[in-house]
């Protein structure tokens, strides 16, 4: 997703990923939130997630170190605080381009489907929802964190090597080995 350079409204440090969307949303941001979870920031690991929104709700969804969108993004995403957050306005025209360019139904997210998936917070996403304009993208769209794994071809690969592993270990731990041959 390449996004317009936004003007940087506010840059803070905030205890979890409700604060932050709470925050976006009673400030009827129209732009981008940058959210950079602990782990990042205190282990060295890749990556950011980044909301646009408009008027406060969650748009579209990506990371930027996994490069996964939508639902896939949130889950990437999920974590404990702290978090930091940039917030960043665009001009709606050019925030309008990014959410009709071609390609963007993969990013998108349902409007309170942030709030539940990284904060657990229902009221938060109800008040999301009902904040949302009709024609929102992702209204309509059942965020199911578990089809957007399955639908990620790598990453079940890569669970079935680490199952098939443990199996092994296991296997000959316990004297079976023979028996897998």
């Amino acid at each position: 997703m390449k996004l317009p350079r936004g003007d940087l409204v506010a840059s803070r440090v905030v205890d979890d990923h409700a604060d932050a969307l709470a925050d976006a949303l009673d400030e009827t941001l129209s732009g981008y939130v940058v959210l950079e979870p602990s782990a990042t920031l205190l282990l060295g690991d890749d990556g950011a997630g980044v909301l646009t929104v408009r008027d406060g709700v969650p748009v579209l969804a990506s990371h930027t170190g996994t490069g996964s969108g939508g639902a896939s993004a949130l889950a990437d995403l999920a974590g404990p605080g702290p978090v930091q957050v940039e917030y960043r306005a665009v001009d709606a025209d050019a925030l309008a381009g990014v959410h009709d360019a071609d390609g963007v139904d993969a990013l998108a997210v349902p409007p309170g489907e942030p709030a539940r998936v990284l904060a657990g917070d229902d009221a938060l996403a109800d008040r999301t929802r009902d904040r949302a304009d009709p024609d929102h993208p992702g209204r309509d769209r059942e965020a199911d964190p578990l089809a957007a794994f399955l639908d990620d071809p790598e990453r079940v690969e890569a669970l079935r090597e680490d199952a098939r592993a443990e199996a092994e270990r296991r296997a000959e731990e316990w004297g079976f080995a023979d028996e897998l041959s």
